[in-house]
């Protein structure tokens, strides 16, 4: 993709999944990544990998994001190893999911270490570099859409990130874009441990029948999303959630219309 290759990123949570398929993916485009992780056994292990596949293309740095802290920490970092960044991915999020049982603590966790770290994370960006230009992509997801049980913790976090991008985006313009992506159910470990045996063979088939493409996502299917996003190929596009959910959103409560009748069908 045009005006990656050369470039820096500072990517957040980039230690497994989602994550570590957009790390991975910047770094096949020719951009030098420095990613985090809160577990630094599982992040060291992860940049050995990266480390074998492009050499000193990537660096890590065990850090929380609900840590006031850490954005500033993420960006001396960064300089000192690659010099000012000119992408930045929020993608580190909690996935705690409460309902009517969260407590005080659950809240603010999800929201410090979610939106509000997006938020430090994004300014700090802004105002931490001399590089007048840039792009930003925050990850959300369908659950800041739509309504499901016993998540409100969850889903009222995600949903902010969409406010966020666009109050940043317009802010922001006309030297950085900042957008969000909406991903689906994606193959994951935190999806993985909603499966009835805890192994991808087991997946309901409901899960694949939630989304057009009849499948759950790849994580590589979300990092080119976001490498779309951040590339000079996306270079009128700001201040937009971009629906990377296999058809998940655009689908009714009929669903792939497999058990349902219509009004003047054939």
């Amino acid at each position: 993709m045009r005006g990656l290759k050369g470039k820096i990123a500072v990517v957040t949570g980039g230690s497994r999944g989602i994550g570590r398929a957009i790390v991975e993916r910047l770094t096949e485009e020719g951009v030098s990544v420095l990613f985090c992780g809160r577990n630094g056994k599982a992040g060291s292990q992860a940049l050995e990998e990266l480390k074998a596949k492009y050499g000193g293309q990537a660096a890590f740095i065990a850090a929380d994001m609900e840590d006031k802290d850490t954005p500033a920490k993420l960006f001396a970092k960064v300089k000192e190893v690659y010099g000012e960044p000119d992408f930045l991915v929020n993608n580190a999020f909690p996935f705690t999911a409460k309902g009517i049982d969260a407590t005080y603590e659950d809240w603010v966790h999800t929201f410090m270490a979610g939106p509000a770290a997006y938020a430090r994370m994004i300014a700090e960006f802004a105002v931490s570099r001399t590089k007048k230009e840039g792009a930003i992509v925050c990850v959300s997801s369908i659950s800041g859409h739509i309504a499901q049980p016993r998540r409100w913790t969850y889903n009222a976090a995600k949903g902010a990130v969409k406010q966020l991008i666009r109050c940043a985006a317009l802010d922001l313009a006309p030297a950085i874009r900042v957008n969000c992506i909406s991903p689906g159910w994606v193959k994951t470990d935190e999806v993985l441990k909603a499966t009835p045996k805890k192994s991808w063979e087991s997946t309901p088939q409901a899960w694949k029948e939630y989304h057009l493409m009849q499948r759950l996502q790849e994580p590589e299917e979300i990092a080119s999303a976001t490498a779309f996003l951040l590339s000079d190929d996306a270079c009128a596009v700001t201040g937009h959630d971009l629906f990377a959910d296999s058809g998940y959103l655009a689908m009714g409560p009929e669903g792939l219309g497999k058990t349902a009748s219509f009004a003047g069908s054939e």
